[in-house]
């Protein structure tokens, strides 16, 4: 992150969060406090999980995972789901190990979990998660309209994600989100134990750093990376989410241009780094903020 000053003082035995939009230098950070500080470096994006992607994702390089230890990266088939809980369970390992944790990314809900709790909720039988798949795509007003009163004034409704999860889980169980999260255990990481580090990243200076990304994504070969996808590819997975992907597909499909892929991947960045900055101000104002000089 350009202009950034390394933080000081943080205790090389303190486990330390770093959130922040995407494109922001997270992971940079991230890399220069584990070299100097030492530690193992946690995955905490809910794309960079998956095998299939790399520079979509802007997962580490193979240069960068082979130079300093990362856990938690690319370690998810393609057609695999891969929940929060599975997430803060394979931290929980980590954490009752003997390594200092630098755990990184831009997925909130997993920071959320990890120190504030996460309810213990039942997984969702395939053929609910079908259904939600399938009422997402062609009626979300009606699976917003289904859900009970206080789980619709708790999430985010302009989320079709969190809206589905929300639906499937009333139907799964016949109890809302909301009522399952009121009995949330205790958080693996609470604030107190561990160092929270916040990348704050104005419009302004982020917009052109998402454009100059993608462009590099595109140099390094994120397109033959979609074509790599494209055999069986399948839009309903969460796999297929990473930004750029199903533009990238579209294009190679003949459906648009090579130009359109581009320019719909870069609003859709754009859109994106603005959610995660909505929900880092709400959710996030106790964490130390950085920001850019």
């Amino acid at each position: 992150m350009s202009g950034l000053t390394l933080p000081q003082g943080i205790p090389s035995s303190r486990h330390v969060l770093i959130a922040g939009p995407t494109a922001s230098g997270k992971s940079a950070l991230a890399m220069r406090i584990a070299e100097r500080d030492g530690g193992v470096i946690v995955n905490a994006d809910a794309l960079q999980v998956y095998a299939n992607w790399r520079l979509l994702s802007a997962r580490p390089s193979e240069a960068e995972e082979a130079a300093l230890p990362h856990r938690l990266f690319g370690h998810v088939g393609r057609d695999e789901t891969y929940s929060t809980g599975q997430w803060l369970r394979e931290v929980e390992a980590l954490l009752d190990g003997p390594e200092r944790l630098v755990i990184v990314g831009g997925t909130g809900l997993y920071f959320a979990a990890l120190t504030e709790g996460l309810a213990e909720i039942p997984a969702i039988p395939p053929e609910v998660r079908a259904e939600g798949n399938a009422l997402r795509s062609g009626d979300l007003a009606a699976m917003t309209a289904a859900l009970d009163a206080e789980s619709a004034a708790r999430i985010d409704l302009n989320n079709p994600a969190r809206v589905q999860r929300a639906w499937e889980v009333l139907h799964a169980t016949g109890r809302g989100i909301a009522a399952w999260q009121d009995d949330t255990p205790p958080p693996l990481l609470p604030p107190d134990a561990c160092t929270r580090l916040l990348l704050d990243a104005p419009k302004d200076w982020l917009t052109p750093r998402i454009e100059a990304r993608f462009d590099q994504m595109l140099a390094m070969g994120a397109l033959e990376e979609a074509r790599h996808n494209l055999e069986g590819w399948d839009p309903a997975l969460p796999s297929s989410k990473a930004i750029g992907g199903p533009e990238l597909i579209a294009h190679l499909n003949g459906e648009i241009s090579f130009q359109e892929a581009r320019k719909r991947s870069i609003i859709q960045t754009r859109r994106y780094a603005k959610r995660q900055r909505t929900w880092f101000r709400a959710r996030m104002s106790g964490w130390q903020a950085l920001s850019p000089s």
